[in-house]
């Protein structure tokens, strides 16, 4: 169910219908709950978690789907990162913009995978791409969610080893 779900919101998205009900929220605090659920999940796969987030980061912007785009995020970066790694949720004001950076320890994607990361069901075939793996909707729902906020999304190299992405969304509310 969870596959026809993901299937119809990208299919929303590519209508233009993917409807957004934005409201007053704390993107920091609705980080830290999902930080939160995700905790024993961390736990169990012997991975650290650092977190760095604001006392409150207020936008206006469709909690259901930002707590949609943390949760695959966050559940990336905990399957896609070795035993023994690191995950780090930072998020800022910046010019404008709310910034979360969720970086993750080795392994790392290739440059030339990276480019494709957003794409519908693409899976990076190496160290990434492991049998429990999804769909390859993931982070292709996330650029949606985000480009319908008005915002930008990046993959990088992680300073920790890994991948970063980074989302970028307009504080300002006239822009959602």
């Amino acid at each position: 169910s969870r596959l026809v779900d993901d299937l119809q919101t990208l299919a929303l998205a590519d209508a233009g219908a993917l409807n957004l009900r934005p409201a007053p929220l704390d993107l920091a605090a609705l980080t830290q709950q999902v930080l939160e659920a995700f905790a024993e999940r961390f736990k169990a796969a012997g991975l650290h978690l650092q977190a760095q987030l604001p006392p409150a980061l207020e936008l206006q912007a469709d909690a259901q789907r930002l707590r949609q785009l943390l949760h695959n995020l966050i559940e990336n970066a905990c399957r896609y990162t070795d035993a023994g790694g690191c995950v780090s949720v930072r998020l800022y004001a910046q010019d404008g913009f709310a910034v979360l950076r969720v970086e993750d320890s080795a392994p790392g994607v290739e440059p030339e995978a990276r480019d494709n990361l957003f794409e519908r069901f693409y899976r990076v075939e190496a160290s990434r791409a492991r049998s429990s793996g999804g769909s390859g909707l993931g982070l292709a729902i996330c650029h949606n969610i985000v480009l319908a906020h008005g915002g930008e999304i990046n993959a990088s190299d992680s300073p920790l080893g890994g991948l970063a992405i980074e989302v970028r969304l307009p504080i300002d509310s006239e822009t959602v």
